[in-house]
């Protein structure tokens, strides 16, 4: 049997040097190293999207492979791909790192300079345990394997922007469609996910911050089962306790809540801090909400350059949203995607405050009524991602309405009266 393996190495030299002692291993089968974390992850879930059985029985993460730190890394790809074998390559061979390695989900530790006997027992061993797994496991369609759950943040140009109604209602359509779905509140210090569901709960995901280990009896204590099915974890009500949720404990949470949930969505507010920069970083689908004015227009061009420059997420992988749109308005979609240098959603979401304010004034969102043009049009952009299944109209009720037919559309922006 041949071992596959995919090493993740930043470092040009390193590269080389971990390719070549690879290309001498027997019965092994080495593919061209992931330069950074998240063209291995995306590697991987490429590879799961075509087949589970596809995917290499070892993963190599170097030690100084970024933007995402290897023990993160690590323990994403444990959290999201659990029968694949990963092995830290590391210049630090010290007790306290390797014990922090197998509590990420390594399947072992190879010391730096490399050594020809050492890599090979290593491999060899990590590929016996995933090979197990597998056979363990079987084809059956309860295993929890491939990239798991969807996540989709929703950010704010500015405040005022529409972020949170946006990020509420993406939830209830893919929640409608029969999806499991978490809903986040990952504005950290002005969170309003619970004002606008009417609910109230002592958990928050401050409550996950420190713990190394997210079971799912623990994820349980956090969440929120809402009327409606999704699972809400809320903002902490002391907007203090959000400086404990930093970048580590954000993709340790996330990890935890896509190999439970098929949809997964995060309200990332307007302000940029580490958690939050993370949940953009590692997101399925990273969306910008702006309204049609200059002001946010502008803001929207520093939002996303300020991503580029942290090497949180490249504007052609943002999708720009335009909410509060009028066919009157002299700032349309197709401006606003030449200017901010991203994609721009086929489906614009109309100006229309009547609608909404009974259901704002009650923080009752999930009243919000079903032939609204507003609603509709924030559903049809949940099937326009892909947060919905194709018989799901803009109701949830299965039928197609107005919205739906809009979605066929190519090439253009949908405009809802």
């Amino acid at each position: 049997m041949v071992t596959r393996i995919l090493p993740a190495v930043g470092d040009a030299d390193a590269a080389r040097s971990v390719t070549a002692l690879l290309s001498r291993l027997p019965d092994t089968e080495a593919a061209p190293p992931a330069g950074d974390s998240t063209s291995l992850l995306d590697a991987l879930a490429a590879t799961a999207g075509e087949s589970v059985a596809d995917l290499p029985e070892v993963v190599l993460v170097h030690e100084r492979i970024g933007p995402v730190p290897a023990l993160d890394l690590i323990r994403q790809v444990a959290l999201r791909f659990p029968a694949v074998g990963v092995v830290l390559v590391t210049a630090d061979t010290s007790p306290g790192l390797y014990s922090a390695a197998m509590d990420a989900g390594a399947r072992g530790v190879v010391g730096l300079p490399l050594s020809y006997d050492e890599l090979a027992a290593r491999v060899g061993a990590a590929a016996q345990w995933a090979t197990g797994v597998r056979r363990h496991l079987g084809p059956g369609p309860d295993v929890l394997a491939g990239p798991g759950g969807t996540v989709v943040t929703v950010t704010g140009a500015k405040g005022g922007v529409g972020t949170t109604l946006l990020a509420v209602q993406l939830a209830l359509a893919a929640r409608a469609s029969g999806r499991g779905t978490a809903l986040v509140d990952m504005d950290l210090q002005a969170g309003d996910v619970g004002s606008y569901l009417d609910v109230q709960f002592r958990r928050s995901i401050a409550d996950l911050a420190g713990i190394n280990d997210i079971s799912p009896r623990v994820l349980d204590d956090a969440v929120y089962s809402h009327s409606t099915g999704v699972a809400l974890l809320l903002a902490p009500a002391e907007g203090e306790r959000g400086e404990e949720v930093d970048d580590r404990a954000t993709r340790q949470v996330l990890g935890a809540l896509r190999s439970r949930y098929e949809v997964v969505v995060i309200d990332c507010g307007t302000q940029m801090n580490a958690a939050n920069a993370a949940a953009v970083e590692t997101a399925d689908t990273a969306l910008l909400v702006t309204t049609p004015d200059v002001v946010a227009v502008r803001a929207a061009k520093r939002m996303v350059r300020l991503w580029d420059r942290l090497q949180v997420r490249k504007a052609e992988e943002t999708t720009t949203v335009v909410n509060r749109h009028t066919r009157s308005a002299e700032i349309h979609p197709q401006l606003i995607a030449q200017i901010v240098r991203t994609r721009i959603a086929r489906t614009a979401v109309p100006a229309n405050f009547r609608e909404l304010q009974g259901a704002v004034d009650s923080g009752r969102m999930q009243d919000l009524d079903s032939r609204g043009a507003v609603k509709q049009a924030m559903w049809a952009l949940a099937g326009e991602l892909g947060l919905v299944g194709a018989a799901d109209g803009a109701d949830g009720t299965g039928r197609r309405g107005p919205a739906g037919r809009g979605r066929r559309r190519r090439g253009g922006v949908e405009r809802h009266s």
